[in-house]
Formats: structure tokens, C-alpha cells, sequence
């Protein structure tokens, strides 16, 4: 068994405690700023106020979507399971309201769906070319994730089931949220190898699907055949018919996204693998597109 006794806080000034999970999640949005820049730098028809308008729109959806997420998900799984709140695994929101408003739980899916969702009004009212951003975010936002993840190693909070595996990952630190002296299965370190590779993929395969938003698909379908799979390996809430929340939006994402792939995504032919995505609308104040 591996031992784990890091401490997941990084450093406390008076009553503030800053945990490793938050400086992570920091890092993962300042890496995603950076993507989006590198991708204007090399020859992206976006102009940098447009990826930092994008920044102002996707970061707060995001975090909004996300805790909602979580506060609905412990919600119901109170309602269902009251037994999970009297051993403290879920909170029951519904009859503390103000404790709606915290840090405390997040979701990697209220994250994406909703940063996604603020992204997609901004490009409808400022007439930025939907897909061609989105395709511009998906290998940014799966390495975002990967980063986002070594938080969650450090927190301690997305352990995996009780394991007998050699590498099963035992957390000793007080702080952590994890069961403490029990091995549990690595999910988070699997996750975030899994980010780095699709990272790579979705390299390989930028620009060979049409039409625009084929790459977020992709992306997206396989983040979701992910979830669906590995949260069998973590110590999971059920939501709906057995699965945890994660997995009924990964089974939904894959019910729109498959279909729509083989609906409408083909591969792109050799004359436009080498051509420059046409420049999208911008906004109303002319914003142009640096040279690269």
C-alpha cells in the first residue's frame, strides 16, 4: 500500500486556511487563461480581449453551475438515503440554507456544464463563432482538469472504494477528508492520467473533424465514457437507479453528444486540415484578431 501524509492545507494565517485543493483550482483557470492566449499567439481568430471577456463570463458560471450541482446532488441523496446525512457524507441543504453559500463542494461537471453554458450566451450575443471557440477550449480544458485533480490527491475528497491493491492509496493526515488508515483505489491519480492522454488525443485531432464544435464533442463524449466508468471505483452517493450524479450526466451528455457526432461531425478533407479557421463575428466594438 501506498501511504499518503501530505497535508491538505497549505498554509493558515489567523482563522484563514487555504487548502491545497483551492490553489489547484486557481492554477487549472490561470492554465486555461494561458491556453486560450497561447492559441491567439498562434494565429487564433480571436482577439485576446475576446479570450479574457470569456475568462470573466466562464469562471464564475462555472463555479456557480458547480456548487449548485452539488448542493441539488446532496439534496436529493438526503431525501433518499437520510441515513448518509446522520454519518455526515451528505448535507442536507434543504434544512440549513445558509450554508448554501461556501466552498465546501464543487463538481467537475457543474464546472464544465456551467462555464460552458456562460460561454455559449456570450458567443450568441457577441456573435463569436460557437464552435470554433469551443474547439479552441477542449484540449485546454481536459489538462485544466488533469491540474485541477492534483487538488483533490491533496483534499483527499474523491477516494476511491476500500481496495487490496498493491498501489491502493491510504491517506494518514488529520486533515484530509478521506477515511483515514484504509487503502483505498487511486480514482483521482487514474483521472488524471486519463486527462493528460486525452489532452494529447484531442491534439492530434484538432482541425480533422467538421463542422466547428466536432472536437468539443469528442472531448466531451470521452470525459463522460470516463465518469461513467471510474466513479464505479469511488465511494459513490447514488442519485438515480444505483449511479451517483457524475454518472447520470455522463449517461446524458453521451445520449446528445454520440448521436449528434454521427449525425453531423465527418472528417475533414486534406485541403482543410492546412487552412485557417475563418475569423468569427466579433462583438459590436470591432475588437480585431492579433497577427500571430
Amino acid at each position: 500500500m501506498i501511504e499518503f501524509p501530505a497535508n491538505p492545507i497549505a498554509f493558515q494565517i489567523g482563522p484563514f486556511t487555504m487548502r491545497w485543493y483551492g490553489l489547484f483550482l486557481a492554477l487549472a483557470v490561470v492554465w486555461l487563461i494561458v491556453w486560450m492566449w497561447w492559441q491567439v499567439r498562434k494565429g487564433a481568430k480571436i482577439s485576446l480581449d475576446t479570450v479574457l471577456t470569456l475568462a470573466l463570463v466562464g469562471i464564475p458560471s462555472g463555479v456557480i453551475f458547480s456548487r449548485l450541482l452539488h448542493v441539488v446532488d446532496n439534496i436529493v441523496v438526503a431525501k433518499m438515503h437520510p441515513e448518509l446525512v446522520l454519518s455526515g457524507a451528505v448535507i442536507d441543504y434543504s434544512q440549513n440554507w445558509s450554508r448554501v453559500i461556501g466552498g465546501e463542494g464543487l463538481t467537475a461537471w457543474g464546472a464544465v456544464l456551467g462555464a460552458s453554458l456562460g460561454i455559449w450566451v456570450y458567443c450568441k450575443i457577441a456573435k463569436v463563432k460557437i464552435g470554433y471557440v469551443f474547439d479552441l477550449l477542449a484540449p485546454g480544458i481536459i489538462m485544466a482538469q488533469a491540474i485541477g485533480r492534483i487538488g483533490c490527491l491533496f483534499n483527499g475528497c474523491c477516494y476511491g472504494v476500500e481496495t487490496g491493491v498493491p498501489w491502493g492509496l491510504t491517506y494518514t493526515n488529520p486533515n484530509t477528508l478521506a477515511p483515514l488508515g484504509i487503502p483505498t483505489q487511486p480514482t483521482v491519480v487514474y483521472e488524471m492520467f486519463f486527462n493528460v492522454a486525452v489532452f494529447f488525443v484531442l491534439l492530434k485531432l484538432r482541425r480533422r473533424f467538421k463542422p466547428d464544435g466536432s472536437l468539443y464533442l469528442i472531448y466531451l463524449s470521452f470525459y463522460s465514457a470516463w465518469r461513467l466508468g471510474i466513479d464505479f471505483l469511488r465511494t459513490r452517493n447514488p442519485f438515480l437507479l444505483g449511479l451517483d450524479q457524475a454518472q447520470v450526466i455522463s449517461i446524458v451528455i453521451l445520449l446528445i453528444a454520440v448521436p449528434w457526432m454521427l449525425k453531423n461531425s465527418r472528417r475533414a478533407k486534406p485541403e482543410e486540415l492546412e487552412e485557417v479557421a475563418p475569423e468569427p463575428a466579433l462583438a459590436a466594438s470591432s475588437e480585431a484578431a492579433p497577427s500571430a
